[in-house]
């Protein structure tokens, strides 16, 4: 009997799910360094800012500093290994030169993209219960709007996944996505009012900081924990849903026509 080709259908899903669960299993293969890390680097950032400015900050919009900062840390540890996992991997598939064997498959752009963005989005979710749980012993955390964090966690995590393939398509070597984290990522997310209200800052500063996506990601999650926020959490949801939606776009064009992906 002649063998028939394989019928794979609009949507090669079985492709979709075994990209998906590579993209997983890198992570949790070595979850003390992707998922334990972030709880130690997470709980030492709190304990340093709370010991320098506890004292003096003891209350922010009449939130205790303890409650408001915890919120943007578990945010932060959520957007950096959300990133750390896409521009990782397609940085080592490149200069390994394995790349080929995500090129080959039957596999369109828009079921690579949807397997990168879903597996970055796993490790940042997964970071950011983790930390959160840790953190719950530490400091008084509260649920205000649970759509708020919710939202925002699934959001800012594919926000980052995005960017850290945009990164990791454009990047060549290690060098290279370093410079996307030291002079993007890092920049907007301590920008952002990860530690402190932007009513703090001159008027100037606070207008330039409505246009960081980073912000808004930071501001709604937190006031889903803390019930305030410096801009309203409805704008915030806007913006994070286009911001989202641009960066697909935009990455999906990447895949599609091979950007620095095809020798």
């Amino acid at each position: 009997m002649v063998p028939q080709p394989r019928v794979i259908g609009y949507i090669n899903w079985l492709g979709l799910w075994t990209l998906y669960m590579k993209e997983v299993r890198r992570f949790t293969s070595v979850y003390t360094q992707t998922l334990m890390a972030p709880i130690v680097t997470t709980l030492l950032f709190l304990t340093i800012f709370w010991l320098a400015l506890g004292g003096a900050v003891r209350e922010v919009g009449g939130v205790p500093f303890l409650a408001f900062l915890a919120p943007g840390l578990v945010m932060m540890a959520i957007a950096q290994n959300a990133f750390a996992n896409t521009s990782s991997s397609f940085v080592i598939s490149k200069i390994q030169g394995n790349i080929v064997d995500v090129l080959m498959p039957p596999l369109g752009a828009g079921e690579l993209l949807t397997a990168f963005a879903l597996g970055g989005m796993t490790r940042g979710l997964c970071v950011g219960i983790v930390v959160l749980l840790a953190m719950a012993f530490v400091a008084p955390i509260g649920i205000d709007n649970l759509f708020l964090i919710v939202f925002h966690a699934a959001a800012a995590s594919l926000l980052l996944s995005l960017l850290g393939i945009l990164g990791g398509i454009w990047a060549e070597k290690f060098d290279h996505i370093a410079a996307v984290t030291n002079f993007v990522v890092t920049p907007l997310s301590f920008l952002s009012g990860t530690f402190y209200s932007i009513e703090r800052l001159p008027e100037t500063v606070q207008t330039i900081a409505h246009f960081n996506p980073f912000f808004y990601m930071i501001d709604g999650f937190r006031a889903g924990f803390i019930g305030r926020s410096d801009t309203d959490p409805m704008l915030g949801v806007a913006v994070m849903l286009g911001v989202d939606l641009m960066l697909w776009a935009l990455c999906y064009r990447l895949l599609r026509c091979g950007y620095k992906l095809k020798a």
